[in-house]
């Protein structure tokens, strides 16, 4: 499994903490920054290199983190294909992936402490698409708001 992380400034420790632990279970890590703190940095560009790192075939699944979460998840899905999901406890982690698919995982830095962040993040992992009918169904229509707008 191919993992890629990032996050903005206030997400920045966060990240770090779970990039290390996700080397610890064995997971290819795709780090897509910030290298170092930097106050200055923006969460739209982190969220949005996830998804294209999803997109182009880089990362199999993709974990954002800022100050609450929700400027990441937003960002994130307005990429083609992304379902990002904003979770803060283990069950809407493990139904996020089970019944919606989400392949982006959306963490807020300023609301979950590091332990818990790693309960969340592995129960996410160890979830996958159920594949039920009526999931894919569901998913459908959600790609049906993707495609493009005839006139």
């Amino acid at each position: 499994m191919r993992i890629a992380i990032g996050s903005d400034h206030a997400g920045y420790a966060l990240k770090e903490h779970l990039r290390a632990w996700l080397a610890g279970r064995d997971i290819q890590v795709h780090d897509l920054g910030p290298e170092e703190f930097d106050p200055t940095d923006d969460y739209p560009d982190f969220a949005t290199a996830a998804g294209r790192a999803i997109q182009d075939g880089e990362a199999d699944l993709a974990v954002v983190v800022c100050a609450t979460g929700v400027g990441s998840c937003i960002a994130a899905n307005k990429l083609r294909g992304i379902r990002a999901a904003l979770i803060s406890e283990t069950f809407s982690a493990r139904m996020s992936r089970l019944h919606n698919d989400a392949n982006v995982l959306c963490l807020g830095a300023n609301v979950i402490a590091p332990a818990f962040a790693e309960d969340i993040l592995a129960a996410w992992l160890d979830a996958s698409f159920s594949g039920d009918e009526r999931h894919c169904r569901r998913l459908a229509k959600i790609a049906q708001l993707e495609a493009p707008q005839s006139d």
